[in-house]
């Protein structure tokens, strides 16, 4: 049967090609991913790990952290990266919950971790960033480079699992969405093919390494095609720009893009020999956009996922990239929007609850029958709880969450709508609507803006500009202007705590 995943991965790949640089100099090439990635499974087997045990991580980004993704999947074991931001008693709920037979933790918080790992059962080791010959990264480093760089991949099927990534949990404890084999190698296979990707290809990689965007979409994509990355342990400008003059591609969040623009240093001249500027995790905004392509001749491409799905749309490669959507499904992926109510898909315009069904789809929560049961529809859809709708030429437009959606007095409000309003008047650089409790309407529709460097914007000012351009009940009783909104690792604004926020605006 052989390893599904790692055979799909590396079908492409060249022994002698590079895989990574590091900015310390060091280079791994294929074979050495092999390599390091036959010695972590050899010490996770020696460990007493079987196949579909779970292998929680929560250690720095490093080369090595993708490798011992490799040697879990090597290994027949299901591969948990954590946050690196997550707190002991966050961590002490996912080590509960997918019962891992080792947790691999950086070497600084170990002592953080010993009694909670003696007390659930779980094996601790630790690991940090190897930094020179002879120096300790940490006790599952150390053993590592003392097995065998040999290894018999574990027989593992399409359907088999290979992760569990925890969803973020802003309403309610984070689920642990199932990967199998095959979502992640489809995934990587589309994408390869769909962005043009080759074994000439040169990524510029600065996302973390805990997420769907860094982990599968970004390295997984690039192992697929054979390619090379230069791999960076986050983003910063700095670096960035140092860089970018020896690559082809770049995956980012709307904030990689910010940053760079805010430097006179990202010129036309320095992305010239660039083909390809992706972005998500977040809405890109559109004067973000346009300034991109203005200053580089790039129009970056938007494309939609999440942690359940993976990718589920882009923009095309050839064609038009067009701001504020997300572009058409991908090749093997059904998209549809329906009303969120009866699941009756609505008509293109309309919006709606999307939802997808392809490969690239989970295999459900972990623990979590009724809750999976929930989310998908007896045809095999699942419910995204996404709000969005398809235009005239086919392109995927998100509305925003389902849980974002505001009623007031009995109307529904689609938050993005107003905040493209607010986006456009003078002054503003982006905004977010929220609903919070209003003792007569139940939800009262409150704005909070940003406004752009050196502007200087009013509440008064706002409302009299959109007062003509949109219906009385969606406009905002309340406006409050502040220098950033609350963001998670990836970029995605954290309406949750602007919600809790401003909780008592319309309190009597």
């Amino acid at each position: 049967m052989a390893n599904h995943l790692l055979d799909g991965l590396m079908a492409n790949a060249q022994p002698e090609h590079v895989f990574a640089r590091l900015p310390d100099g060091r280079t791994y090439t294929y074979q050495d991913v092999v390599d390091v990635s036959a010695r972590f499974a050899n010490r996770l087997v020696a460990l007493g790990v079987q196949p579909g045990d779970r292998v929680a991580v929560q250690v720095p980004k490093s080369i090595e952290a993708v490798t011992l993704y490799l040697g879990t999947v090597r290994a027949g074991a299901v591969f948990l990266p954590l946050n690196t931001a997550y707190t002991p008693s966050e961590i002490e709920y996912f080590l509960g919950n997918a019962t891992p037979s080792v947790f691999v933790c950086d070497p600084k918080d170990a002592g953080s971790y010993t009694d909670l790992a003696a007390r659930l059962g779980v094996h601790l080791e630790t690991m940090g960033v190897w930094k020179s010959h002879g120096e300790s990264a940490g006790t599952l480093a150390d053993a590592a480079l003392e097995a065998s760089a040999a290894f018999a991949d574990i027989d593992r099927g399409p359907d088999d699992l290979a992760a569990i990534l925890y969803t973020s949990g802003t309403t309610g404890r984070s689920k642990g969405a199932m990967l199998t084999h095959d979502n992640l190698l489809s995934n990587a296979v589309v994408l390869k093919d769909l962005w043009r990707f080759t074994a000439d290809d040169v990524l510029l990689h600065a996302l973390p390494v805990f997420h769907t965007h860094g982990l599968f979409v970004a390295t997984n994509t690039i192992m697929r095609a054979g390619a090379g990355m230069v791999f960076l342990s986050g983003f910063n400008n700095d670096q960035v720009i140092h860089y970018l003059p020896e690559c082809t591609a770049m995956m980012g969040v709307p904030t990689f893009y910010t940053r760079l623009l805010d430097d006179p240093r990202f010129t036309k001249e320095l992305v010239s020999h660039m083909r390809l500027f992706v972005s998500g995790s977040a809405p890109l905004l559109a004067e973000t956009h346009v300034e991109f392509e203005a200053r580089t001749g790039h129009r970056i491409l938007e494309r939609y996922g999440m942690t359940e799905t993976n990718m589920n749309t882009s923009n095309p490669y050839d064609g038009d990239r067009r701001a504020g959507t997300v572009g058409f499904p991908l090749p093997g992926v059904d998209l549809r929007v329906c009303d969120p109510d009866t699941g009756k898909p609505v008509p293109d315009g309309e919006i709606g609850m999307i939802e997808v069904r392809g490969p690239n789809v989970f295999a459900g929560y972990w623990q979590m029958p009724e809750k999976t049961k929930e989310e998908f529809r007896d045809d095999g859809f699942f419910i995204t709880g996404d709000l969005g709708k398809i235009d005239a030429d086919g392109y995927v437009h998100i509305v925003g969450r389902g849980k974002d959606l505001i009623i007031s007095g009995g109307y529904n409000i689609y938050p993005k709508e107003i905040e493209l309003l607010l986006d456009e008047q003078d002054g503003v650089l982006e905004s977010a609507v929220i609903g919070v409790p209003h003792p007569d309407f139940g939800e009262g529709v409150v704005g909070v803006i940003v406004p752009l460097k050196q502007a200087h914007v009013e509440e008064a000012s706002i409302m009299e500009a959109i007062k003509d351009k949109i219906a009385r009940f969606k406009q905002p009783k309340k406006l409050y202007v502040v220098d950033e909104l609350p963001r998670n690792t990836m970029g995605k604004v954290q309406k949750n705590i602007l919600r809790d926020r401003y909780a008592g605006t319309f309190a009597s």
